[in-house]
Parts: C-alpha cells; sequence; structure tokens
C-alpha cells in the first residue's frame, strides 16, 4: 500500500471521519456508533471510551486552529492522534510530508517515527523538560535525536532561546527558572525542531493569568515571524478568540462547531457553543463590519450622508475624497494601526476599514467623539456609533441600530 496519498496543498492536516476508541476490541464500540448509541451507552455496553466521534476537520497552512471543549470533550484525544500518540481506530488522519501526505492511521513505525522528528513537534502542558539538562541542551534534545553534531544544535538551541527571551538562562536548569520561563524553554525547544506543524496541549493553562497572556502574545508575535501550522488545545474561549485563525470546538467526543473566531460569537450553531459565548468578552473578537450602521441606514441627503445627528455632521464625497462637514472645522484622518490614538482630539474624525478591532474604535471614539467612518475600496459602507459599541457589549449583536 502506498502510504504516501496527494492531497490539496493548502491543507497541513486533514481529517476524515475520524473515530478513535480507547479500550480492547474497539470495533465494538463503532459498531454501537454505527447504530446511533451515544458515548455513555457505549461506556454502560462495553466498557469502551470514545474519545473522538466521525470528526472530520482540516486545518491550513500557516494556520491556528484552536481545539476547546470543557474536560473529557475530546480535544486531546484528537490532537494526540496527530502524531500517533493515540492510535486512530477507524477514519483517516492525513499529515502534509513534503509535497505528499502521509496517513498517521494506517503508516508503518518508520514513517511514523520520522513523521516525530521531522515535521510535528509537540508543547506539553506540564512542560515536560528534562531536569538534569541544562536549558540550551533541553530545546537541542530533540536535535540530538535526529542525529546533529552538539555544537550544530547548541547554536541552534541559542538562536532559539535569543527568540524566546531566555538566551541569559541557556546554563541553567528547569528548577531554577520560574513556570513561565520553562514553558518558554518548552517552545523554544518545538521552534528548534523546525518542524511545519505544532501541537500544543494547553501549554498555557497552569500559568497565573499575567503570564499567561504574555506568553499569549509572545507566540502570536513568534508565530507572525514562522509562519508554522499550529493545533492548540484550550478549555478557555477568551484564549481560543485571541490567538486562533479558527476554532473547533467539541462536546462529546464529537466536532459541533469549527469556524472563524468572529462567526463562533455572532453565529453559536448549538446551546453548547452559544453557553460558551455568552461569557467571553466581544472585545476580543468582534470587528467593525459585524457591528457597524450599514451605510443603507443612514440619513442621505445630494450625496451627503448624515453620520452624527447630535452635531449635524455630515460626510459627502468630493472627488473621490470623503470629506466632513459640520458647524465645526472637522479634519479626516485615515486610520492606520501605528497612528498614535491618544493624540488624537474632538476635531477629528477617523476613516477606517470595516475590520478595525472594536478595542480601537472604542478608544478612537473616546478621544474625537465622533462616529468611526468605515471605508472599503475608497466607499463608505457604513459607521460605527455608540449605540453599536453597546449592543456589543451587551451581546446584541444582529440588533439594527439607529444613528447617533
Amino acid at each position: 500500500m502506498n502510504q504516501y496519498v496527494k492531497h490539496e496543498a493548502a491543507d497541513a492536516i486533514a481529517i476524515e471521519n475520524l473515530d478513535v476508541v480507547f479500550g480492547r476490541q474497539p470495533e465494538k464500540a463503532t459498531a454501537l456508533l454505527d447504530q446511533g448509541k451515544t458515548r455513555q451507552e457505549i461506556i454502560d455496553e462495553t466498557g469502551l471510551v470514545v474519545g473522538v466521534n466521525n470528526v472530520s476537520l482540516t486545518v491550513k497552512e500557516g494556520e491556528i486552529c484552536v481545539l476547546m471543549g470543557l474536560s473529557g470533550s475530546g480535544k486531546s484525544s484528537l490532537l494526540r492522534a496527530v502524531n500517533g500518540l493515540n492510535q486512530v481506530t477507524r477514519g483517516s488522519l492525513k499529515v502534509k510530508h513534503g509535497q505528499d501526505f502521509v496517513d498517521v492511521a494506517s503508516c508503518n513505525n518508520e514513517t511514523l517515527r520520522n513523521l516525530r522528528t521531522q515535521r510535528v513537534s509537540m508543547v506539553f502542558q506540564k512542560f515536560a523538560l528534562m531536569p538534569w539538562l541544562s536549558v540550551v541542551d533541553n530545546v537541542a534534545f530533540g536535535l540530538e535525536m535526529q542525529g546533529i553534531s552538539k555544537k550544530e544544535r547548541r547554536k541552534h538551541a541559542r538562536e532559539q532561546l535569543e527568540m524566546v527571551g531566555l538566551a541569559d538562562w541557556e546554563n541553567k536548569y528547569p528548577h531554577e527558572l520560574s513556570g513561565g520561563m520553562q514553558q518558554r524553554v518548552g517552545l523554544a525547544r518545538a521552534f528548534a525542531m523546525d518542524s511545519d506543524i505544532l501541537l500544543m496541549d494547553e501549554p498555557f493553562s497552569a500559568l497565573d493569568p499575567l503570564i499567561r497572556t504574555q506568553l499569549q502574545d509572545e507566540l502570536l508575535t513568534l508565530q507572525k515571524k514562522l509562519n508554522k501550522t499550529i493545533l492548540f488545545v484550550s478549555h478557555d474561549l477568551d484564549e481560543a478568540l485571541k490567538i486562533g485563525n479558527r476554532i473547533a470546538i467539541m462536546e462529546s467526543g464529537q466536532l459541533i462547531q469549527h469556524s472563524r473566531p468572529e462567526e463562533i460569537v455572532l453565529q453559536p450553531e448549538t446551546d453548547y457553543v452559544r453557553e460558551f459565548v455568552a461569557h467571553t468578552n466581544p472585545l476580543n473578537v468582534l470587528k467593525g463590519r459585524s457591528l457597524m450602521k450599514p451605510i443603507d441606514e443612514l440619513t442621505h441627503q445630494e450625496g451627503r450622508w448624515q453620520v452624527c445627528q447630535q452635531s449635524d455632521l455630515w460626510l459627502e464625497n468630493q472627488n473621490g475624497k470623503l470629506v466632513a462637514q459640520g458647524p465645526k472645522s472637522i479634519k479626516t484622518i485615515e486610520w492606520e494601526k501605528s497612528l498614535d490614538i491618544a493624540s488624537l482630539d474632538k476635531h477629528t474624525i477617523i476613516l477606517a476599514s470595516p475590520d478595525i478591532e472594536m478595542r480601537d474604535a472604542i478608544e478612537i471614539r473616546y478621544h474625537t467623539g465622533y462616529p468611526i467612518i468605515l471605508v472599503e475600496d475608497d466607499q463608505l459602507v457604513g459607521i460605527l456609533n455608540d449605540d453599536n459599541f453597546y449592543h456589543a457589549l451587551l451581546g446584541k449583536y444582529n440588533e439594527t441600530t439607529k444613528a447617533a
């Protein structure tokens, strides 16, 4: 059998109809699954545990996909199947290997070892550092398994330690480092392997909130530089919304919803997902496009639109340029991330992309006192006013708002 199968190039991981059953004679459980039996019914009848139930999921190259759900939902069981730590009972699980794909469900041991040492690295919650090795040797350990010389692997390990801010700690031992620093060593070790795919099993959950937030930020910074494919397990939706390009929510071994973060918040597909969303901070994910008052709801008069009723502020297109008109002089400025928001004043109105983050939009509104004007392809598409912000904070995303 050919273990290398062709697949769509944009996918890094492709999972189809995957079952993972723990216990002897797992075929008894799959037969009951086919009969429509629940996970609990299967446990009661056979003693077998269904970790993953008929999951189909793709993860794109360069994407951070967050697997999340309550304890026992199957997220870690699915993650550990990707590098063969959990054996696939049924279905296919293909991981990109060069220009082809390896099916982890059917490949031989040699191919699986090659996958683990060259293509896929894992970061554990408990750091998994070896206490008898120095920091630099912990980072270099995987490279030693690849047969790389001591000089070369230490050189590469030091580069990774520099990247995670631990260059001065290379000769220390794990017990001399804080929890956050130990987790950085774990990250450096995974990055040192230069694997295309990183599997991260709740890597930050054991850390204090402040350190956790810092490491989330650092992971996103590193991802911009390295563009890895990351499958990340979390039980914290705020964390998932912050770092994930897509989120896969699981319940009782099944995949309930797989969507972009914004869609998870705005369009929960089940009550289970809706409960997760109800307790999250919408400012971490929502963009202006989702909340704006569209142009067709604005008062329109002879080629101009009213964008703020209280101050009688209008916007007019003059020779392809949007110009603010009102009882006092107002200048328009195009929004960029590098713009110093604190420098804005009450004589300024901001033109921004509909994809502006809500935190930035609210801060702009605070400093200028005016709605944010949303422009796409040099055309006015809508505005963000106080009603939009209040509705976002209250979770009333889909309600029609009135002009400010």
